[in-house]
């Protein structure tokens, strides 16, 4: 997933690749608590002292795992659109890039974000589409519809990040049935339908 910079030695990036990679398999496996460096470095391919070069222990590996998934996702949010789906004209481009990364790396979402085998990828990720939804909510458009509607911003905060990352869990969970694209014009559908409980 994130790509070398210029400066950074390519041994480090591939060494990390291949924890990261044992990890998810192992993921796939077993809980994270019965997973052990020893483990870990086995199917890495790698020894002991090399993981010790780059992490503290696992918890540490989990965490620097999870501040470079969403530093991955921000600079996939930030690249500039290619291409023109309806999703992208009518407002939704960040939804769709960041459907499409998650489906790009599909394996490694669902066992980080799908399994319930890990929170601290679940809790980086909610707290950056939290951001997200502020961020929607904050433009003078969103605080309009808010007053309009009468909706306290705290709760539309709560209910449109935790419909978000509800929803890409459940498509994670599934396979992915339908196309990044095809999701977020759903996401449109819903959001201009109203909603009775």
């Amino acid at each position: 997933m994130r790509q070398a910079t210029p400066r950074t030695d390519p041994r480090i990036v591939r060494t990390r690749r291949m924890l990261r990679d044992a990890l998810v398999e192992l993921l796939e496996e077993m809980d994270v608590g019965k997973i052990s460096v020893n483990r870990l470095a086995e199917r890495a391919t790698i020894n002991r002292v090399t993981f010790y070069l780059h992490y503290r222990d696992i918890p540490d590996m989990m965490e620097k795992m999870a501040a470079e998934m969403i530093e991955d996702i921000r600079a996939i949010l930030q690249t500039p659109e290619s291409g023109q789906s309806s999703a992208r004209k009518e407002g939704w481009p960040l939804m769709v890039n960041l459907l499409e990364h998650i489906a790009e790396h599909f394996r490694f979402y669902k066992v980080i974000l799908a399994t319930r085998r890990t929170t601290i990828f679940t809790e980086q990720f909610l707290t950056f589409l939290t951001g997200m939804v502020i961020e929607r909510i904050d433009s003078p458009e969103g605080e309009a519809n808010l007053a309009a509607a009468g909706i306290q911003r705290d709760i539309a905060v709560w209910y449109g990040s935790s419909a978000l990352i509800g929803t890409i869990i459940s498509w994670l969970r599934n396979d992915m049935p339908y196309t990044p694209q095809y999701m977020v014009k759903q996401f449109m559908l819903m959001r201009r339908q109203p909603m009775e409980p």
